[in-house]
């Protein structure tokens, strides 16, 4: 069972598809690994009772020989800022924890809010017959890059428990990693998909804006968030995408295009794509490691017969500051509904409807960075500094976008480090904030493009011999919902770099 477990998504399926192993034999296996390595904090919530009536529902279709979808008995977890109706929604914030039965505040996820509905991409894995396996771990409200914010304590890396599995999404990155999930869903806001997918070793996918429906995600920056996968492989990922994408009624933001062909591109050549490499990626801050890494990666696309060209994005050195001006103030507004009454949990009873609102209940619940980014947020949107920052910050994210339309009218794809360096150790960035933005550099410039983007692994280094090896992530960007050029670079990538499959973190 353990083999199987292992194997690719689309792998799995065929295994619990031709009856080789029952989708409940495979879901047990799931859920004893994420027992095993429970020490490293991947999930706040185990869907054990969920996830065996699932896979039991999968066997018993199988058995009536009723058609079964393409992720029939796969164990896939979900992050815990996308909405579930058996699970709790928590979003590692104490803030949407429930008072357990006392009247005292929850210290466990398990006792969180629990939506009335799926998640769109939540659907879409039911449908395909996924087995649900568990929340993630993840930073508060999406908010970090290290997995430090969550209110439940961070997520591990799996290639040493000292350093952090990146965020927000770093549970979802762990748990496929570590072999607990065969995949995981994550958001991207500004790299919180492919930046813990370069330090865990895993594949992460950041679509395109609108590529997939974000109904049913609790909102960070409605115009920056993206669901996507993350997968050991890039055929597992694009199989994942797949099945999330496309149209949503619920999503006015959801393109209507047709949904690509994603698995099949990971067996197309690569030769004849033209990769553009962008200077602005490769100065100061980046890890030599990571640099020699990254280059050596585009090197043997080259050897396959891609083209390399120089591109320039010149306003990228603006990300960070237009990022951080964008971003938190859409999260200022988009969190002023956790006011204590809709959501929120009131420790103590307000004295008056102001302090509910903006007293008690918020200094409880909402953690250390996210208040930051909410005060931020609302300073630069207020009367005398809208127009200083807010609307210089919409016209600077318009130039950058502009900076990658005129890189593709020459280029397919970019190709780029996902990050300045390995996982880093925890505590090391956390009393600057700056440092720790400064994680995104890389990621964040294509988020606020709206392009596609995709992180693989290409290498794994170490600072020393008393180090322990650590992933490289190759970042891969395409012009909006082009990602089928994503995957047929990604898999290419994989079968030079890494010809016997993705390594395995030393877990036992």
């Amino acid at each position: 069972m353990s083999e199987v477990l292992d194997l690719p998504i689309p792998e799995q399926a065929a295994c619990v598809a031709r009856g080789e192993i029952s989708a409940l034999a495979l879901t047990e296996r799931a859920l004893g690994r994420m027992e095993a390595h429970g020490g490293l904090h991947a999930f706040l919530y185990v869907a054990r009772e969920a996830a065996l009536a699932a896979a039991a529902a999968v066997d018993q279709k199988r058995a009536r020989g009723e058609p079964l979808g393409k992720l029939c008995g796969v164990p896939i977890a979900i992050k815990d800022a996308l909405c579930t109706r058996d699970a709790p929604t928590t979003c590692a914030s104490k803030l949407l924890t429930r008072r357990n039965a006392s009247g005292t505040a929850g210290s466990d996820a398990d006792s969180g809010w629990r939506p009335p509905y799926d998640a769109t991409v939540v659907a879409r894995l039911r449908a395909a017959d996924a087995v649900l396996v568990g929340k993630t771990n993840m930073d508060e409200f999406a908010m970090g890059s290290s997995g430090e914010n969550s209110a439940f304590g961070p997520m591990l890396n799996p290639w040493d428990s000292t350093r952090t599995a990146g965020g927000s999404s770093g549970g979802s990155a762990v748990a496929v990693a570590a072999g607990m999930a065969a995949g995981s869903l994550g958001s991207d806001t500004g790299g919180s998909i492919r930046q813990p997918a370069a330090l865990c070793g895993v594949v992460g996918v950041k679509p395109s804006y609108g590529r997939v429906s974000r109904y049913g995600l609790v909102a960070f920056a409605s115009s920056l968030d993206q669901v996507g996968p993350f997968a050991r492989d890039a055929r597992s990922a694009a199989r994942l995408l797949e099945v999330i994408s496309g149209a949503d009624g619920h999503d006015s933001t959801c393109a209507d295009l047709p949904v690509g062909a994603y698995e099949a591109a990971c067996d197309k050549p690569v030769k004849g794509l033209r990769i553009g490499i962008p200077e602005e990626y490769f100065g100061a801050g980046l890890d030599p490691a990571v640099a020699s890494s990254v280059r050596a990666a585009i090197s043997a696309l080259e050897s396959e017969g891609c083209s390399v060209h120089p591109v320039a994005l010149p306003h990228t050195r603006h990300g960070i500051a237009t990022y951080y001006i964008v971003a938190t103030a859409e999260a200022s507004s988009n969190l002023a509904r956790f006011d204590g009454v809709r959501f929120g949990l009131r420790l103590e009873p307000p004295r008056s409807n102001l302090e509910t609102m903006y007293g008690k209940t918020r200094n409880a619940g909402f953690g250390a960075e996210v208040k930051r980014r909410i005060l931020l947020g609302t300073y630069v949107l207020s009367s005398g500094y809208y127009d200083a920052y807010y609307r210089k910050a919409q016209k600077t994210r318009t130039l950058i976008k502009q900076d990658f339309d005129r890189a593709f009218e020459t280029v397919d794809a970019i190709a780029a480090p996902t990050s300045p360096s390995p996982a880093f150790k925890f505590g090391d960035k956390g009393s600057d904030p700056l440092a720790m933005y400064l994680a995104d550099i890389y990621t964040l410039p294509a988020s606020l493009a709206g392009i596609a983007g995709l992180s693989v692994p290409c290498a794994m280094t170490r600072a020393n011999d008393s180090q322990p090896a650590l992933p490289v992530g190759l970042q891969l960007l395409a012009p909006a919902f082009e990602e089928e050029r994503l995957f047929t670079l990604a898999a290419a990538v994989e079968r030079l770099t890494a010809p016997n499959g993705p390594a395995r973190p030393p877990l036992g």
